[in-house]
């Protein structure tokens, strides 16, 4: 098997830095891919915790001006990952969330920030470093959307590309007046182009340029087609369809474990599931809840939007703390959420647990201890909460949307006599049918027996980056083989 290298270009990776799920994703497909003979190397902007990171760090390259000052390349390693950094103190020292500024608000220079994280992309990708040419450079969301476009418009023999779209609801879009300033040319202006809807696109960009689009489930894949989940790209999204792959994303087995979690309090297995009520316990002290090892608790870790749903279940939530049940909630987001969810378990202490936040030590006790983790999310490309909830025997309810209709087994009537279960599927996403999933669930909380078997069978559930590593190495070998003389 022939080795393919790969340049990863992403504005996020764990553990240096992580918004979301786009950072589990770039931190643990490295090592996946090294066993198909795939060599990545992820290039990311230069922000505080990124070179803080960077073990051994060599300066590669030098620009007198990158957009506005001058700037270098640093390469080094960090958790194992092999990385190259554009160290731009005037695009990136900057503290705390890497797209807002601390009014909450996107940095008002961010069309020139993610535009230098395409641009160097580019020039790696058509010789930057003598000793490092990828075969293949692996655009992530619209901030590297750029890249395929620069690489388009090179003046050199440029590698294969690839476009993956991790939530098509973040689109990057900039007024065209800055098209000079970026270093495209005017003929880039143009349905067949940068152009989207009269602004610079950048995830347009890359969608469009790309010799192969990848989504983060086949169930998004045909969702975002649709002119209810394409968000105003279902059109190029349908001509380009024949290049556009769903592939399920998968966790980091080692980070997400629940026999060797040191993050929990109890460690346990599917052979020693009664281990797991130990984290339950502690999980209930945690967040003030009852002490009532027999009352069925939700979980919830999330971002707390209109995406995930969460207000369908904040219009519900009064009624399901009076049902018996308990909740323990880790999110953050929309203010209004925020306040409604804190307002309720002020209002039901010992029933519902609310932080507001993230903790990661947090999330993963929530999903050793919550015997059910709710998803009612309106669309969701693949969703890796669910597939952490799978490995710890967290039973998923979901809406059978993208990734979670992808992952999750419906534990109806036929998969409970076969035994395939895993989880609960609702749809639509409306508060009636999330009532009726919950419902549905403390039904299945009633018949012990019968919940430790789907327990079981969600522990089972192939989580992990094997098979869809081996699809993304398939796919970069067969891009390059198209482009060989």
């Amino acid at each position: 098997m022939t080795a393919v290298s790969v340049l990863a270009v992403a504005p996020e990776l764990f553990p240096l830095v992580k918004t979301g799920g786009l950072a589990d994703v770039t931190g643990a497909l490295p090592a996946a891919l090294a066993r198909d003979q795939v060599e990545t190397t992820t290039l990311l902007p230069g922000y505080p915790s990124v070179l803080a990171g960077l073990a051994d760090a060599e300066t590669v390259h030098c620009w007198p001006d990158l957009f506005g000052a001058p700037a270098r390349l640093l390469r080094g390693e960090a958790a194992g990952l092999s990385l190259l950094a554009i160290d731009a103190p005037h695009l990136y020292a900057r503290a705390g969330n890497p797209y807002l500024g601390p009014d909450g608000r996107d940095w008002a220079d961010n069309a020139q920030r993610f535009a230098t994280l395409g641009r160097v992309a580019a020039e790696i990708g058509t010789g930057l470093l003598p000793a490092f040419r990828p075969d293949v450079v692996h655009a992530h969301d619209w901030q590297a959307g750029l890249a395929p476009a620069y690489l388009h418009y090179a003046e050199a023999a440029r590698p294969a590309t690839v476009m993956t779209v991790h939530n098509l609801a973040y689109q990057g879009r900039f007024p065209v007046a800055l098209l000079p300033s970026l270093g495209l040319p005017w003929a880039s202006f143009s349905p067949d182009g940068v152009e989207y809807y009269g602004d610079i696109g950048y995830l347009k960009a890359g969608l469009f340029f790309a010799d192969a689009i990848t989504t983060v489930s086949p169930t998004y894949a045909a969702e975002i087609r649709t002119p209810e989940g394409g968000m105003g790209l279902d059109g190029l999204l349908r001509t380009r369809a024949s290049v556009l792959h769903g592939i399920l994303n998968g966790i980091d087995e080692k980070v997400w474990d629940p026999a060797t979690d040191s993050l929990i309090a109890a460690p346990y297995t599917a052979a020693k599931l009664r281990r797991r009520a130990l984290n339950k316990t502690e999980l209930q002290e945690r967040l003030g809840l009852a002490a009532a090892p027999d009352t069925l608790l939700f979980g919830v870790i999330s971002r707390l939007t209109w995406q995930k749903g969460l207000d369908l279940l904040l219009a519900d939530l009064d009624a399901l703390a009076l049902s018996g049940v308990q909740l323990a909630l880790l999110g953050s987001g929309d203010r209004a959420l925020e306040v409604g969810f804190a307002t309720a378990a002020a209002a039901h202490p010992e029933k519902i647990g609310c932080k507001i936040g993230y903790d990661e030590a947090l999330a993963h006790l929530i999903q050793a201890g919550c015997d059910a983790l709710l998803m009612p999310s309106r669309f969701e490309p693949c969703g890796l909460t669910q597939l952490c909830a799978l490995r710890y025997g967290a039973l998923p309810v979901v809406a059978r949307v993208g990734g979670l209709a992808d992952t999750v087994i419906d534990a109806n009537e036929a998969a409970l006599a076969a035994g395939t279960g895993s989880g609960i599927q609702f749809a639509p996403a409306t508060r009636e049918m999330l009532i009726a999933a919950t419902q549905r669930t403390m039904a299945l909380w009633r018949d012990q027996a019968a919940w430790r078997r789907l327990q079981r069978n969600a522990m089972k559930t192939d989580v992990s980056w094997r098979r869809p590593a081996a699809r993304y190495a398939a796919l970069y070998r067969a891009l390059v083989a198209a482009r060989a003389p």
